[in-house]
């Protein structure tokens, strides 16, 4: 059928992420670092992503596309105990503090480097950003110690093939992120990083450039 759906210009997209939040039916998907609309069938056309795009890169085209699927979405909206939604952690510990150096789960990982407090703040975090990942936690401020150094030994004794930083907007969490930058300077290899900014109340936020 010919209904009015969004479209994503990656071009302009910056990946922040806001329209994501802005979803509420789950049509929308950051992927290779670019908003993504996943699926037709679940846009319903009304558009609470075009606002809140910093960018201008979303916007309303007319074209074939599937009929909104209001009953999977409704689904899909209940809480995720009702759906059945898995866990997307891959190793145990988590604590950076924990995690030895060398584990085989480390050999050719995209590595998550999360403020603990991120999780529960942003509620499909497991989904958006632990999936297929390796998950290391830690809290700065609760923990008071420099995390570059561990973090520069696992990155120095293993194959890493990304790092995310994920941090809460507060100061104390900025640690997060700083460790991370000073471990992949140390380490002496080319890795790709990212940070992962989540509000206070639960929304991704534009990352520092």
């Amino acid at each position: 059928m010919i209904r009015k759906i969004i479209k994503i210009d990656r071009q302009k997209c910056d990946g922040c992420g806001l329209c994501v939040s802005a979803c509420h039916e789950g049509a929308i998907g950051i992927v290779d670092g670019k908003a993504l609309l996943l699926r037709d069938d679940y846009c319903d056309g009304l558009g609470n992503c075009l606002p809140v795009c910093p960018t201008g890169a979303i916007s309303f085209e007319e074209r074939e596309a599937l009929a909104y699927n209001e009953a999977e979405v409704k689904n899909n909206a209940a809480p995720a105990a009702e759906r059945g939604i898995a866990s997307q952690l891959n190793q145990w510990p988590v604590q950076i503090k924990l995690v030895p150096v060398n584990a085989p789960y480390f050999e050719n990982a995209d590595l998550l480097v999360s403020a603990g407090c991120a999780a529960y703040a942003y509620g499909n975090f497991h989904n958006e950003f632990m999936r297929n990942k390796i998950t290391l936690i830690g809290c700065p401020k609760l923990d008071a110690i420099d995390y570059s150094e561990k973090l520069t030994a696992i990155l120095k004794s293993n194959n890493i093939k990304s790092v995310t930083a994920a941090r809460m907007e507060v100061p104390c969490c900025i640690g997060i992120e700083n460790a991370v930058k000073t471990a992949i300077k140390n380490c002496g290899k080319m890795i790709p990083q990212q940070a992962v900014i989540i509000s206070t109340a639960g929304n991704l936020m534009p990352s520092a450039k």
